[in-house]
């Protein structure tokens, strides 16, 4: 099945591994990590600022703001616009191991337009490799601070403000039944979902029977009382409106939508699965597109909870004796009959 993926490109390790040594700023930046005592919070909160102040005060060498730039040219003319907006996205390089889950540390930005503002948002992505929250979690891991890279991505703005977004697992993140994929869905972007400021509508579709017929086991409406859009006095900046009253109490998404995603679901997780040699329930984010009506991909990477969990168990069976009077067997809170 065809997967509809922004057209984009990335930034890789390396770029940000070269933006360090040639500006200089390396040996600096170790410098303060070594004064770090990461369990004393004003020690990190400073710290931290230090280090994000000075990547974000360092101009790109020319090498890499010619390659950023010479890229974001060439996307641009993909769409036969002379300037484009996109989503600029961190990924760490020991993100979402499946064995931790760096997800949400590092910032992703919307909606951003234009070259040189290309060029901020990706030097507030490698400064945001250094939050306070960043900066503790590897160090509880044992992650050395310096092992670990950035890479950008930059994508086409998908204009879900406009349509609908959300996430999807392809194995249920409550009980960890792996039969079950999981769509939550809501108006506008889908950053309030992950935040889990709304109550999104919930589909649950059930995978074995997936490649021969439609089985939506499930259709719950949730509130989505919150819609989240780009505010029109500052495009590159997102507001929470009330959602229209009507629209809360529509699905946001049809049959053949909610069908469409699972099926991008199963064959993205059977893709994963396939290159690390194991299943890989995947956790993935998607967005309609207002303009054009199309759903697409925009994030995908490994369930890290369930996936995780022990697997095995063990069924006991009891006998109860009933034949010994006056004794109670069982006793307990009930509900109902």
């Amino acid at each position: 099945q065809e997967i509809n993926v922004p057209f984009g490109f990335s930034t890789t390790a390396e770029a940000y591994r070269t933006f360090l040594s040639e500006t200089g700023i390396k040996e600096p930046l170790i410098q303060l990590l070594s004064t770090l005592d990461p369990d004393d919070v004003d020690s990190l909160s400073s710290v931290g600022q230090k280090i994000r102040t000075l990547i974000l005060n360092t101009p790109f060498p020319k090498s890499l703001t010619d390659a950023i730039s010479s890229a974001y040219s060439t996307l641009c003319a993909h769409y036969d616009l002379a300037i484009l907006d996109v989503a600029v996205r961190s990924s760490a390089t020991a993100e979402d191991l499946p064995t931790a889950s760096f997800a949400g540390q590092q910032e992703s930005f919307l909606n951003i337009c234009g070259e040189e503002a290309l060029l901020e948002h990706v030097r507030r992505c490698y400064a945001s490799l250094f939050t306070d929250r960043a900066i503790s979690y590897r160090h509880r891991n044992g992650f050395e601070h310096m092992s670990i890279s950035l890479c950008v991505g930059v994508q086409k703005m998908v204009r879900s403000d406009q349509a609908s977004s959300g996430i999807m697992f392809t194995i249920d993140p409550d009980s960890g039944s792996d039969s079950l994929i999981i769509i939550n869905s809501t108006w506008g972007l889908g950053e309030n979902i992950v935040g889990g400021k709304i109550n999104p509508d919930e589909f649950i579709v059930f995978k074995p029977t997936l490649a021969h017929h439609s089985t939506i086991l499930k259709r719950q409406m949730g509130t989505k009382r919150l819609q989240m859009i780009y505010d029109p006095k500052d495009s590159s900046k997102t507001l929470n409106i009330t959602t229209p009253e009507t629209l809360q109490h529509q699905f946001s998404l049809s049959d053949d939508e909610i069908m469409y995603l699972a099926k991008n679901a199963y064959v993205i997780e059977q893709h994963y699965s396939k290159l690390s040699g194991q299943e890989s329930p995947m956790d993935i984010e998607w967005a309609k597109d207002g303009v054009d009506g199309k759903l697409y991909i925009v994030q995908a990477r490994p369930e890290t909870v369930q996936s995780q969990k022990e697997k095995n168990f063990t069924l006991s069976s009891y006998v109860f004796d009933v034949n010994t009077p006056n004794k109670e067997l069982l006793s307990g809170t009930a509900v109902g009959e």
